[in-house]
């Protein structure tokens, strides 16, 4: 929009008419252009039925014109005056150009109607060759290209000054005028939706950041699901194995069935004879069963009576400890007596002896004292024996103590023997702690000095280990099957590492294959785009008979640019194809297509009316192409132009003569003239 004004500013700056106009004070004057709105794709046709009249302007009297007549303006101008009332219609044959008018003013709609009376519409210049024999004197039919045919002439329009496409111009820029607004209200929408999107956005990625979360736990989920697949696996392999297992002993059971099938029928019959057996043999169970029963008794009166004779002997070895040692202390008494008696004995000789040396007197005065004697030895003797039963009773006591003391010491014994062993284990922890400190390769010496001043609690660690040791019983048995899946998933993860591998690889070569496959197909996509538009260049004058065309592409990469027809027949400055005719539009197709066609050749090619929007003299210059390009190729066309079917050689019709009956007539060409000189 901002070139088309400033082409528009600039047309009517640079105009020759703009000094003449700025000399007499008319260039604030607006053109009767600016004023004028028609349907969209007449502006051409109403430009070429002014002409100088689209920049005409108002006066309030045509009169006063009469002042410029000394000084000329040096370019075609005109002036007009708006009248007070419309004109009606003389007559009315053809669709006028007036009437595609949209005007508000009925000045300027009656000015503009008496302008273009007798102006009236095509939409091609076929349809106005062929509505030419309805107009009368000084009317003339206008088609959108802006060619004029009249009753006896046909004029073609071309742009001849620098106003010319002015109100196409200024159509252009009011309708994207009313665009820009239009997207300037699109565009506030846009921005309230960017706002509820952008709040949307954060609010997905909130949402986001929590799937994502729930993603992790997810994957975590499904790698121990994994785990637990590949352990089920193992555990179904196992399964199966043993299922193997298990059919070959069912087999095997189902041998051992049959001979236990033959062996219970003989055992049947062994049974009947060895349950009359039973029966004899349960009788003597119930008499062997009470005579148990009655030797069950004996066996308990018995371990009664060996439990009284365990405590008896118990007893009878105390009291014979005690009677061993009264024993030895009345062998030692006898042994004294004897040794006293033997002392006795040689003092009884002597003392006989003395007896016989002595008489009576003497005797029984040493009598006497051997009495006396005799009876102080039975008394020390008595003595003795009490003394003897009071020691005898006092080792008794002392027994009994001794006894007690050593029930009491069995709890200590008990107590000792479990320190002992507690000694023990903590000797092979310690041995045990002490291999795993070698092992770990820790500083005996450092560890020690620390223990010493304090650094490592040695308290605590028993809890800690304590710890440690109800946490590994919490967490259950040893899966003894972990080395086994360890290793399944190392081979796993082997494998799909060489698997990323050779996909990394492949992947490598498919991107190089991609690249040369680019390189190629750019050099091939551009040697045919050269050698297209080579040919689409040379075909188009030859359609229009003169002119230029060309292809254009509309990115800079050549796999992902577009294609742009640019062509311009003779007498032309459009800017895009949408301005040509139709007839203009098909013979570039026809044109390029040809171009296309001629990259390749085909032996035969296959046209279906194709001359239908042309006129004459295109048909005869797309007749003279085809008839040139037959030469190598063989043409089928369908036409219903005679033009186009004087270029035939063969000419074969379809006729309905009869209702849904067709026929066919051919007719050759050479053979027809033949005939007509001959005849």
């Amino acid at each position: 929009m901002d070139a088309l004004r400033a082409l528009q500013e600039k047309v009517q700056t640079e105009g020759k008419l703009k000094p003449w106009l700025a000399k007499h004070g008319l260039d604030s004057l607006p053109g009767l252009w600016t004023q004028i709105h028609i349907e969209q794709g007449w502006e051409v046709a109403l430009e070429s039925a002014l002409r100088e009249r689209m920049n005409a302007l108002a006066v309030g009297r045509l009169d006063i014109v009469r002042a410029f007549a000394a000084d000329a303006p040096p370019a075609k101008l005109a002036f007009y005056s708006l009248p007070q009332a419309v004109a009606p219609d003389t007559h009315q044959t053809l669709p006028r150009l007036s009437e595609l008018l949209r005007l508000h003013d009925a000045g300027l709609k009656a000015l503009l109607t008496d302008w273009l009376e007798g102006v009236y519409t095509a939409s091609n210049l076929d349809e106005a060759l062929a509505q030419r024999s309805r107009l009368t004197h000084g009317e003339v039919i206008m088609t959108r290209e802006g060619h004029a045919v009249s009753q006896f002439a046909v004029s073609f329009y071309a742009p001849d000054s620098e106003q010319a496409g002015m109100l196409g111009r200024a159509q252009e820029i009011e309708n994207l005028d009313k665009q820009v607004r239009a997207q300037a209200l699109i565009a506030e929408d846009s921005r309230v939706a960017l706002v509820r999107a952008e709040a949307a956005y954060t609010e997905a990625s909130q949402r986001l950041g929590s799937a994502r979360r729930e993603a992790a736990e997810a994957q975590t989920r499904a790698h121990q699901l994994q785990v637990q697949v590949l352990q089920l696996s193992q555990q179904a392999e196992a399964a199966s194995t043993r299922r193997g297992q298990l059919d070959d002993e069912i087999f095997e059971i189902d041998a051992q069935m049959e001979e236990l099938a033959e062996r219970r029928m003989t055992g049947e019959a062994r049974f009947e004879e060895l349950d009359l057996q039973l029966a004899t043999t349960q009788e003597r169970h119930a008499d062997l069963e009470e005579a148990v029963i009655q030797a069950e008794r004996k066996l308990a009166e018995a371990r009664e009576q060996l439990r009284a004779l365990e405590r008896q002997a118990q007893e009878s070895q105390f009291q014979a400890r005690a009677l061993v040692a009264r024993q030895a202390e009345l062998q030692r008494a006898i042994e004294t007596a004897d040794s006293q008696m033997r002392a006795n004995q040689q003092s009884g000789e002597q003392l006989q002896l003395e007896l016989g040396s002595f008489n009576d007197q003497a005797a029984q005065a040493g009598l006497q004292d051997a009495l006396a004697l005799k009876l102080e030895k039975e008394q020390a003797l008595a003595a003795t024996r009490s003394e003897y039963d009071d020691l005898s009773a006092r080792l008794k006591a002392a027994d009994e103590q001794r006894l007690a003391f050593e029930r009491s010491l069995e709890p200590l014994r008990e107590a000792l023997t479990k320190l002992q062993l507690e000694q023990q284990a903590a000797q092979l922890g310690g041995a045990q702690y002490l291999e795993q400190l070698t092992a770990a390769e820790v500083d005996l010496e450092a560890l020690a000095k620390s223990i010493e001043e304090g650094s490592v609690k040695l308290w605590g660690l028993q809890g800690e280990i304590d710890r440690i040791n109800r946490e590994i019983a919490a967490l259950g048995a040893v899966n003894l099957a972990a080395l086994d899946e360890l290793t399944a998933a190392r081979e796993r993860k082997t494998f799909l590492d060489s698997q990323n591998a050779d996909l990394t690889d492949a992947i490598n070569t498919l991107e190089d294959a991609i690249h040369k496959i680019d390189l190629e197909t750019r050099d091939l996509l551009m040697n045919t785009f050269n050698q297209v538009n080579q040919g689409f260049g040379a075909m188009f004058p030859k359609l229009f008979g003169g002119g230029q065309a060309k292809l254009m592409m509309t990115g800079d990469e050549v796999l992902d640019a577009g294609v742009q027809v640019l062509a311009q027949p003779p007498g032309k400055k459009n800017s895009t194809i949408h301005l040509l005719s139709g007839g203009e539009k098909a013979l570039t197709a026809i044109a390029l297509v040809f171009a296309i066609f001629l990259l390749n050749p085909a032996p035969f090619c296959l046209l279906d009316e194709v001359d239908a929007p042309l006129d004459d003299a295109n048909t005869e210059r797309y007749a003279r192409l085809v008839a040139e390009m037959s030469a190598g190729t063989q043409f089928l066309f369908i036409s219903h132009n005679k033009i186009a079917m004087e270029m035939a050689e063969q000419l074969i019709g379809v006729t309905m003569q009869e209702q849904g009956v067709s026929r066919i007539v051919a007719v050759d060409m050479d053979a027809a003239v033949g005939l007509m000189e001959a005849g």
